[in-house]
C-alpha cells in the first residue's frame, strides 16, 4: 500500500529538521502540497489517504533540494505574496512577508494615478498595488534585464500588463514624469552582514538584490536628492529598510531636504519602512 499523505509529511519534516531547517514542518507541507498539486488546506483533508507514487517521487526530489538549502520558492517556482502567486527564480529576490508592511501602507494611501517601483524585481510590489488599484498605472525599474523578464511574466499573470511598463535602469536615472506613489525595497544589507545570511539567501538569491556593498545605504544616497523631481506635489515615497537603519536613512533624506518620515514596524516590532511625504 502506498504511503499516506500524513506519513509522507512526517517523514519529510523529519528529513528537513535533520538538515537544520527551522521551518521543517511548514516547508514539508508546502512541498508535499505542491507535489500533489493541491493547496495546503486541501492536503489537510487527505492526510489519511494514500499518496500517488508519482507525487511521492516528486516530493522526495523536492526534499533533497530543500535539504540542500534551495529556497522553497525556487523548488515550487513561486511564492504567495498578498494572496497572489508570483513566479520566483534565482534572478529575483524571494518576496518576504516583511514587505507586505510596505504594501499595507501603500494601499492605505489615496488611490494613486501613477506608481513607480524602483528595483522592481519579481514585481511583487508593483503588481500587487496595480491589482488592488485598477485605476492606477505603473512603471517598474530594475538594473537586471533578467529580473524584468520575471517581472513581466508576473504582471501578465496578474492581468495588469496593459497598465504597466518596465525599463532597465539604475534607480532614478532616466526616469521622467511625476508619480503619486514611489515604492522601493532596495538592497540594504551591509557587506559585513552578508556572511551571516541564511544559506538560502547567500547561495541562491542574486547578491545585487541583497546588498549594494559597504554599509548598505548607497541606494538611499542615490535616490534621496533626486526623489522630489519625480514625486507629485501630494505624493508619498515608501522605502523598506533594515531594522537598524531608520536613523541613518532618515539622516540621508534630511540632508536632501526631506522632513522626518513616518516609521512603520514589522511583525516583530522592528523598524521596517519609512514613508516620506512631499509638499507642494
Amino acid at each position: 500500500m502506498s504511503e499516506t499523505y500524513d506519513a509522507a509529511l512526517r517523514r519529510g519534516a523529519a528529513r528537513l529538521a535533520e538538515a537544520g531547517i527551522d521551518s521543517a514542518m511548514g516547508d514539508a507541507r508546502a512541498l508535499l502540497a505542491w507535489a500533489v498539486d493541491v493547496s495546503t488546506t486541501q492536503l489537510t483533508g487527505r492526510l489519511r489517504d494514500p499518496a500517488p507514487e508519482h507525487s511521492l517521487l516528486k516530493f522526495n526530489a523536492a526534499l533533497n533540494q530543500r535539504a540542500g538549502r534551495s529556497p522553497v520558492s525556487h523548488i515550487t517556482g513561486g511564492r504567495l505574496f498578498w494572496g497572489r502567486w508570483f513566479e520566483v527564480t534565482p534572478d529575483v529576490l524571494d518576496p518576504r512577508p516583511e514587505t507586505e508592511i510596505l504594501i499595507a501602507r501603500a494601499l492605505a494611501a489615496p488611490s494613486p494615478g501613477k506608481v513607480l517601483d524602483l528595483g522592481v524585481g519579481s514585481a511583487c510590489i508593483l503588481g500587487t498595488v496595480l491589482a488592488e488599484r485598477p485605476d492606477a498605472q505603473g512603471l517598474g525599474v530594475d538594473a537586471s534585464a533578467k529580473a524584468l523578464t520575471i517581472a513581466r511574466r508576473n504582471l501578465d499573470l496578474l492581468g495588469v500588463s496593459e497598465r504597466s511598463n518596465l525599463v532597465v535602469g539604475d534607480w532614478l536615472e532616466g526616469v521622467s514624469g511625476h508619480f503619486d506613489l514611489v515604492l522601493c525595497n532596495p538592497p540594504y544589507i551591509s557587506e559585513t552582514e552578508m556572511p551571516g545570511l541564511s544559506p538560502e539567501g547567500f547561495r541562491h538569491e542574486p547578491h545585487m538584490a541583497l546588498t549594494p556593498g559597504g554599509d548598505g545605504l548607497a541606494p538611499y544616497r542615490i535616490i534621496a536628492p533626486k526623489l522630489r523631481g519625480v514625486l507629485s506635489a501630494t505624493g508619498a515615497a515608501m522605502f523598506e529598510i533594515g531594522p537598524t537603519q531608520a536613523a541613518a536613512v532618515t539622516a540621508i533624506f534630511a540632508r536632501a531636504g526631506w522632513a522626518a518620515p513616518e516609521i512603520l514596524c514589522d511583525f516583530d516590532g522592528r523598524d521596517r519602512c519609512l514613508v516620506f511625504a512631499n509638499h507642494a
